[in-house]
């Protein structure tokens, strides 16, 4: 664990060594301003962050596969991912550590936003409940989209092509499961319906935290992971 640890901390902090890292960031904030602006503080909405927290998903749709593009695709086409490889480090620990630093670094780019928080409670009087809900359900949305990235990460040596495949496969997932939801017969659309991202994001923003969202979201992303590990094995074999 003290291993994991360390790989985590030294991601997060590549993380503010790398000028994608501060772009990245300010891309984010520049972004969520705009949503938070256009849906919280228009003339009769109400002091909510719902409206805004629900359309993060198509943010972080884009911005998670920048945050992994780079975790071993990086250390594969510098080199110094075989030093790293033979050092007494598991396959899980470090694919763990990495996916923990970028995971850091997200939670990082959503404590800025807490300003919007401040701002209402300045303005109005917020309901709480689902701005907690909301921003759990953020973190658990990009934490997801992390490990589909850093197992895209893992595959290639490019960056760009670590962050097109990671992107397609999630545009893929979101327009497919949109498509079956309302196109296909019963019972297979609520299979489809419970593939639909979004709506769970949205759940999450209306306050209502569903233990099948949070397991959904946990499920998907150790699965992830756990091929990436095999993906970074199958490495010391060749």
């Amino acid at each position: 664990m003290t291993r994991t640890w360390a790989v985590a901390l030294r991601e997060f902090g590549s993380f503010f060594r790398t000028p994608l890292g501060w772009i990245v960031l300010a891309l984010f904030l520049f972004l969520t301003g705009l949503v938070f602006t256009g849906e919280s503080l228009r003339p009769g909405n109400p002091a909510s962050l719902r409206g805004a927290l629900s359309l993060w998903w198509m943010l972080l749709i884009v911005l998670a596969p920048a945050m992994s593009m780079r975790l071993v695709a990086e250390e594969s086409r510098t080199g110094t991912l075989e030093p790293l490889m033979s050092a007494p480090v598991s396959e899980w620990a470090l694919i763990t550590g990495k996916y923990l630093g970028a995971a850091l670094f997200l939670a990082a780019c959503l404590a800025p936003t807490l300003l919007y928080v401040v701002l209402l409670e300045v303005l109005a009087r917020p309901d709480y409940g689902p701005i907690v809900s909301g921003y759990l359900g953020a973190l658990l949305l990009g934490m997801t989209y992390l490990a589909v990235g850093t197992f895209f990460s893992t595959l290639t040596s490019s960056q760009t092509l670590a962050f097109l495949l990671t992107l397609c496969l999630l545009v893929l997932l979101e327009v497919g499961a949109r498509f079956a939801a309302v196109n296909v017969p019963a019972p297979w659309d609520s299979v489809a319906l419970s593939l639909l991202i979004s709506a769970r994001l949205d759940d999450f923003a209306k306050g209502v935290i569903d233990t099948s969202h949070i397991v959904f979201f946990l499920a998907v992303s150790g699965w992830f992971l756990a091929a990436s590990a095999v993906a970074l094995r199958t490495r010391r074999w060749r």
